[in-house]
């Protein structure tokens, strides 16, 4: 097995840090630190000859500022965050969080105000001890004003940031922008960087894992090392996403005798990563997945919202394009790994993933039926077979809903002159 962690298990490393709120914080409260005993450095320099005299008392008053506001803003950006967390759980899906609780600009509000903090609080302690001389004065003051700058800035932006945090919108276009990242990396990698399954799974070995939950990633690297450590072939059952339980395999592996007990299968178990919960990073159909929530939860009789269902009806259309474009070869996926087999997602998932819960719960209303077979004609008319069937399935199934579900029959008749491309190719 490889020594250091693969790209793709560092990518799934960081990406995990990304959404912790203590990282970025710390990062700038180490780093404010290290701006106050820079200021010291600079004493031992020829600096100070170039440099104005500046009083500590003006240099004091600003940090005692400082000091005594950036802690009420902080902790008032934490209470604007958490009823921003709350509000995208309550009114989208409780499954958005992790896309609401990584958003870049409100984790850098916080970082710059406990950072601002502990910054004035340090140097406030050393400038009272008379720690700095002419130079380092001048450059802690310096620092002073840039930091100050930086929380003025920061804070203008963060408030019209916050104002959108959390809202129905807001919350539709992370999760859109998450899927999207999803889909085109499996679009330009479908067998992740593997090859289309050939060999027979009679032939191999099962291999089980052992603990319960959800594939988050799949270390390709290390099964391919391993794998070319053994002679063996390994065929990927489970893909990210996917529910493993201890009778399910999540993998198969054909060896040439040299690795046959449970223990020499240890490695591939290590391979696979397996959480509580579906994360965006390798499962495109997770983002469909919640989308379609955010939508089958707009139509339901407590909060009756169909205007929600036809923008994630539009923003599916959208996915599903990006996903029959030209696969991007990166540096990464041209590293092909020979002997790991994995199965391609199918159109046909995809569909079910996305329209399924909007056909159900959106039958009875005829704006999202209507809406619903114009999209599903769209994606039937990107000239790919397999979407072409799912999209005419997929329609007819929704027609028979509506039909059952629309009291007027004009209404009907509506949805059913929109879905009128499945009959046809059907007939």
């Amino acid at each position: 097995m490889q020594a250091l962690l693969s790209a793709d298990r560092m990518r799934f490393i960081i990406n995990r840090i990304q959404e912790r709120l203590w990282v970025r914080p710390l990062f700038l409260c180490l780093l404010s630190i290290g701006a106050v005993f820079l200021a010291k450095y600079a004493d031992s320099t020829s600096l100070a000859q170039y440099v104005p005299e500046l009083a500590p008392e003006s240099l004091d008053a600003l940090l005692t500022v400082m000091a005594s506001s950036m802690l009420v803003i902080a902790t008032f950006s934490v209470g604007s965050m958490v009823s921003a967390y709350a509000s995208a759980s309550n009114t989208a899906t409780p499954r958005s969080f992790s896309v609401v609780v990584a958003d870049d600009a409100s984790q850098n509000a916080l970082s710059t105000f406990v950072g601002a903090f502990i910054f004035s609080i340090v140097a406030l302690t050393a400038l009272n001890n008379d720690y700095f001389e002419t130079a380092g004065l001048f450059v802690l003051f310096v620092l002073t004003g840039f930091v100050f700058g930086s929380v003025i800035i920061t804070f203008v932006r963060w408030v019209d940031r916050i104002a959108r945090l959390g809202r129905m919108g807001s919350t539709i276009e992370k999760v859109e922008k998450a899927s999207a990242k999803a889909l085109r990396r499996r679009r330009d990698a479908p067998t992740l960087r593997g090859l289309p399954i050939r060999t027979k799974r009679e032939d191999a070995k099962a291999v089980y894992s052992d603990t319960v939950g959800y594939v988050q990633q799949i270390d390709m690297d290390d099964l391919e090392s391993w794998a070319q450590e053994n002679e063996a072939k390994i065929i990927v059952n489970a893909l990210p996403g996917t529910f493993v339980t201890p009778d399910l395999a999540i993998a198969y592996v054909a060896t040439s005798g040299k690795a046959k007990s449970d223990e020499d299968f240890h490695c591939v178990k290590e391979a696979f990563q397996i959480g509580r919960d579906r994360l965006f990073d390798d499962d495109p159909r997770f983002g469909l997945v919640v989308l379609s929530e955010i939508a089958a939860r707009a139509l339901s009789p407590a909060v009756n919202d169909h205007g929600t269902a036809i923008d994630i009806i539009g923003t599916v259309v959208r996915l599903l394009v990006q996903w029959q474009q030209p696969a991007q070869e990166s540096e990464n996926s041209a590293k092909q790994c020979s002997r790991i087999e994995v199965p391609e997602i199918s159109a046909s998932d995809l569909f079910d993933d996305a329209f399924t819960a909007i056909a159900r719960d959106g039958a009875g209303v005829i704006e999202v039926s209507v809406r619903l077979q114009k999209a599903l004609h769209s994606l039937a008319l990107l000239g790919d077979d397999d979407m072409r069937e799912a999209a005419q399935r997929h329609s007819r199934l929704a027609l028979k809903r509506a039909e059952k579900a629309l009291a007027l029959p004009e209404d009907f008749e509506l949805a059913q002159a929109a879905g009128k491309f499945a009959q046809d190719q059907r007939s």
